[in-house]
């Protein structure tokens, strides 16, 4: 019975390690939006989400790119999260403190978090970004 409590204990403990909340801006039409939310409170995320008709103004005064855009944006910690980025890519980044703005996921690929398709999956990769516009690929997901 201890080592089942110890165990419980310990079971609670490194779940309860990892936490961070954030806002997530979206449309309110937007189900792909909804599910990568789930995904983020799925993975110890706190979320809070904002409806907006036209994403366009937040992004520009949030300074994402064109090329990086996607359906969403998050701020996490002052960090920009845009797109369907894996919850363990926003945790490993957060826990690293790079000095970049955030992580984009360009697009909508099927497969990434909030865009699943049964089995089909496409390749993708999260990018890490600055401010000036620079990018360097942060992770690779579903490449042979």
């Amino acid at each position: 019975m201890k080592s089942k409590l110890a165990a419980l204990s310990f079971a609670l403990l490194s779940t309860s390690v990892f936490a961070a909340s954030g806002v997530t801006y979206k449309s309110p039409y937007c189900g792909c939006c909804k599910e990568w939310v789930k995904h983020m409170e799925d993975n110890g995320f706190e979320m809070k989400s904002e409806d907006h008709v036209n994403m366009n103004p937040i992004k520009m005064k949030l300074g994402i790119k064109p090329e990086l855009a996607s359906c969403h944006t998050t701020v996490i910690d002052g960090y920009l999260f845009e797109g369907h980025i894996p919850a363990s890519d926003v945790k490993a980044f957060l826990e690293q403190k790079p000095k970049l703005a955030g992580l984009a996921v360009p697009g909508m690929p099927v497969g990434s978090p909030g865009m699943e398709y049964g089995d089909q999956k496409d390749p993708y990769d999260v990018v890490g970004f600055s401010k000036s516009g620079m990018t360097i690929v942060f992770n690779s997901h579903n490449k042979d």
